[in-house]
């Protein structure tokens, strides 16, 4: 169930020397209740190590965990569900794996690809950049609010908007209509993780009221 409007992601290379799950607690202490494991680098015992601590800390906080990429580890956890992207298993595939009651994500950068993740069973989607970020420089030039507002008019299923995301910047994002935002940098590499998640989330509320 995509009940929540803030999505965090991690990057331990973000953490300023900070072990990551000190930070994620942080973070979940501030009130985020839904964390993708997003360590592409590290091989699968350091990533299943990672993901099983990860699940107890987010367990405690009855918050939901998804490994990116991953349904192997995502099961092997007891993970919440996956994040998927073009170059990961297919959607229809992951669906078989986990199962009609774990959450699927889909990272789509093109309203056409949201489109297919929708139609192919994704939960929800995640659509970006919407602003510049060096960790989307791949993807081209930033789609932007106007582009990510036709995105959420061309889908049924919660849109979360990532890419450059920053805590000036979520009224504009939140204008759009989409279900949320998903943040790494606005968070993770913050040095108060709690009292950032607590502003995020409540600037996020009052846009959500507000409609």
């Amino acid at each position: 169930m995509v009940d929540f409007n803030l999505y965090l992601i991690t990057d331990r290379r973000q953490t300023a020397g900070r072990q990551l799950p000190a930070v994620v607690a942080d973070a979940l202490a501030g009130g985020v209740r839904c964390v993708q494991l997003r360590e592409k680098d590290l091989a699968s015992r350091q990533l299943f190590d990672l993901a099983e601590e990860l699940r107890e800390i987010t367990r405690s906080y009855g918050a939901q965990l998804l490994i990116n990429d991953r349904p192997d580890i995502a099961l092997a956890v007891g993970a919440d569900g996956v994040q998927l992207g073009v170059s990961s298993l297919p959607v229809s595939e992951a669906r078989r794996l986990l199962g009609p009651k774990r959450l699927i994500g889909y990272s789509s950068h093109s309203i056409a690809e949201a489109v297919l993740a929708e139609r192919n069973g994704a939960d929800f989607v995640t659509f970006g950049p919407v602003y510049a970020t060096p960790s989307k420089t791949t993807y081209g030039e930033p789609l932007g609010v106007v582009t990510l507002s036709e995105a959420v008019q061309s889908l049924r299923s919660p849109v979360f908007a990532l890419g450059g995301v920053k805590k000036i910047s979520v009224p504009e994002v939140m204008a759009s209509g989409c279900h949320g935002i998903a943040l790494i940098s606005a968070i993770i590499g913050t040095d108060d993780p709690r009292s950032e998640s607590e502003t995020i989330l409540s600037t996020v509320a009052g846009c959500v009221c507000g409609r």
